[in-house]
């Protein structure tokens, strides 16, 4: 196969490497591409060019373009979260419209987040309620749900008939690489601010960095898959209980200081980023993915912060 990535995030580099490893003829798209064992295309996420050949003849395209949403949403920030979605997910429609043999599958990063605040009940691809219509929903909130929707548009609303198409809704990809999510979260621990935040009844959902790529692979190998799909591990937890693991794969003290709201809010300010990525609950599950017989090896987190942390220590003694 040969698959395009079109961003260099880490997700993509990790779906090039692996799926190099295997044996497919893998391009890498992305606006500062840099040498690697497969080969890579520049382009400026803003117009059609030579790069749009690439995908002629791919087997599977994969779009994971997107400005990181770990900032302040500053205007200027809103602009270049939303339109780095929109824009380049058109572009690749496009693309793939004015190909002469169009990929079989274009796989294309969306967000959990499209769905509502939920302490109540989880949200799957048949139940969940879109978020945005909350009364008591914070500005920010809503704005992370229109942008949720509005790259969703523009994914289905392309003309790429003979390509199969599936959203990749994904929660919170957990890896131990530096200045990740899971990095970031250690930390608070390593400081002893690892308590709950806020209430701590809000639900987080995560997918281990194995589980991301096998179920790359898995929608890839069954050609069932369309529309929508959930990715994410099938078991969300609260935040306090998600913290409390995570400092007992640390080894610490099983007591972490915990932070009230404003603390979180006045550390996002500190932090450059939002209040948001901690205090909605994202209960998240990964209904169709279950159905379909997909067995996480990481299933849970207490399970899969243990090897997070081993991970992470084993890369930093390297």
């Amino acid at each position: 196969h040969r698959d395009l990535h079109s961003f260099p995030t880490r997700r993509s580099s990790d779906l090039a490497r692996h799926f190099h490893e295997q044996g497919h003829a893998v391009t890498v798209i992305a606006r500062h591409a840099k040498p690697a064992e497969w080969a890579t295309l520049c382009w400026d996420a803003r117009e059609l060019g030579p790069w749009a050949e690439a995908l002629d003849g791919a087997d599977v395209v994969i779009n994971l373009a997107g400005r990181t949403v770990n900032c302040r949403y500053t205007a200027a920030n809103r602009r270049e979260i939303k339109t780095s979605r929109t824009i380049t997910t058109s572009l690749v429609g496009q693309a793939i419209a004015q190909s002469k043999r169009p990929p079989a599958l274009w796989l294309n990063a969306s967000t959990a987040t499209i769905y509502r605040h939920a302490l109540d009940r989880p949200m799957d691809e048949t139940t969940g309620e879109i978020g945005g219509n909350e009364p008591d929903a914070p500005r920010a909130w809503r704005f992370s749900i229109d942008v949720a929707s509005s790259w969703e548009r523009a994914f289905f609303a392309a003309e790429t008939p003979k390509t199969r198409r599936v959203a990749m809704r994904s929660a919170m990809v957990m890896s131990p690489d530096p200045s990740g999510v899971f990095d970031t979260l250690l930390h608070l621990v390593q400081w002893g601010l690892g308590g709950s935040a806020g209430s701590g009844r809000q639900f987080v959902s995560w997918i281990h960095e194995v589980d991301f790529i096998r179920t790359a692979e898995h929608l890839i190998a069954h050609p069932e898959f369309e529309g929508v799909v959930n990715v994410c591990s099938p078991n969300p937890v609260p935040n306090a209980e998600f913290m409390c693991c995570l400092r007992r794969a640390w080894c610490t003290s099983y007591v972490g200081l915990p932070a009230p709201k404003w603390m979180v809010r006045l550390g996002a300010i500190v932090l450059r980023t939002e209040p948001e990525l901690v205090l909605k609950s994202r209960r998240v599950v990964p209904r169709r993915l279950l159905e379909s017989g997909f067995d996480f090896h990481f299933p849970n987190w207490r399970g899969a912060c243990q090897d997070l942390v081993q991970r992470w220590r084993e890369l930093r003694c390297e």
